[in-house]
């Protein structure tokens, strides 16, 4: 056995007999947009809609989907920056979604945040040493005695020089800087970590060494990561389970290999098959598929499936002419499609993937319907204008 496969086995194994570490029951939320020259006042945006979701002990979880889908809004429902609207946030299977607000603080030891942006998330006017001591003084646990130690070991930590600590941020490149960052979400050692598209402001190279340091940490203190991110092969690299969002509902939930060897969601399908590839003989290999139009609105979710309107499956269904249709604008769909939302709901068994698997379709991929040909049968049945998903918007 491989020292990754040994590594993905042994953190899901960790679970067994545990509460989950985090854990969203059918958390939803959502805001109200203020009014505007053209824009009426009060429409409701739906950002997250039931989203039920468990991250056990010393887990990654994977969090993709395009812009707009809700991603970065759910890791702010893990940690409560917003609360939801419905539904529960439960911490080592406690109940904290009715913990009054003053109480969220003692909580928030236990889960922290790693944001995105570098060089935003750092105040400039104050020394690295002072940013990430920061929650220890914000939690009352700063020590004069042992504080400065515990900060620098956490520099130690990440990789970074403890004699550094009175420099500015603007010393420091960006990689670097994400590093401050991490040192100071895991002052408070805490047993969460959500993760912000932590590695897509940075170069390549630097990203390959923020996962590995991530990692590393996993590894060493057992820590349970959200990691949200648009670059599937990031998410690949680090991710023991992978949830996709799509306008703010999970349309599917599998390991890691499955998802990626056998997807079963038709914007699964295109996310995947937007990935870029360097090889040109795997890219010639590949299985394409397509999908239509942008992601639509938060304010006016579609009826049905919210994914119907760009879903190639649909129609290639309705055009097999072996369930109930009907025509929505131009195009002809399965009725259930167009009138019923799917619920997230286990499918190994009938789509030949891991039992723990769950998918949101109708009509979820099986080996026997995946095709190398989706595009060129789309043209065929008449449903132009078809094109690729397009890899700046994942």
């Amino acid at each position: 056995m491989s020292q990754t496969q040994s590594r993905f086995q042994t953190a899901s194994g960790a679970a067994d007999g545990q509460p989950p570490a985090l854990e969203l029951v059918d958390a939803s939320r959502v805001f109200t947009r203020r009014g505007g020259l053209f824009r009426k006042a009060g429409t409701p945006v739906r950002a997250v809609d039931g989203v039920s979701l468990a991250i056990h002990p010393g887990e990654t979880l994977g969090l993709v989907g395009e812009s707009g889908s809700g991603k970065s809004t759910l890791g702010r429902l893990a940690l409560r920056l917003v609360d939801p609207s419905s539904g529960r946030l439960l911490v080592d299977g406690r109940d904290v979604t009715e913990v009054p607000k003053a109480a969220m603080q003692a909580m928030r030891r236990d889960i922290q945040m790693v944001f995105q942006d570098p060089y935003g998330s750092l105040d400039p006017r104050v020394t690295i040493g002072q940013s990430i001591a920061e929650p220890l003084k914000v939690h009352g646990l700063w020590d004069p005695k042992g504080g400065p130690h515990k900060v620098a070991g956490v520099m130690s930590l990440v990789g970074l020089d403890p004699s550094h600590a009175d420099r500015y941020p603007h010393q420091f490149s960006g990689g670097q800087r994400q590093r401050i960052g991490i040192a100071r979400a895991l002052t408070l050692d805490p047993k969460i970590l959500v993760l912000d598209e932590p590695v897509s402001a940075l170069d390549v190279s630097i990203q390959a060494q923020i996962i590995n340091l991530l990692q590393r940490i996993q590894r060493e203190r057992g820590l349970s990561y959200l990691f949200i991110a648009h670059d599937l092969a990031v998410v690949r690299h680090v991710s023991h389970r992978i949830a996709v969002m799509y306008l703010g509902t999970v349309v599917e939930l599998a390991a890691r290999d499955t998802l990626y060897r056998r997807p079963l969601h038709p914007y699964t399908v295109s996310l995947l098959s937007a990935v870029p590839i360097a090889d040109l003989r795997m890219r010639k290999r590949r299985r394409t598929s397509v999908t239509m139009g942008e992601i639509g609105s938060a304010t006016n979710v579609p009826s049905g499936c919210r994914f119907h309107p760009r879903c190639y499956r649909a129609r290639l269904v309705a055009a097999g002419g072996d369930v109930p249709t009907e025509r929505s604008g131009d195009a002809l769909l399965p009725r259930a499609c167009l009138m019923e939302q799917p619920a997230l709901r286990p499918c190994g068994d009938q789509t030949g993937t891991g039992a723990g698997d769950q998918v949101a379709c109708h009509f979820p991929e099986t080996p026997e319907t995946r095709s190398e040909v989706a595009a060129a049968v789309l043209q065929d049945i008449g449903y132009p204008p078809i094109r690729p998903i397009s890899p700046q918007s994942v």
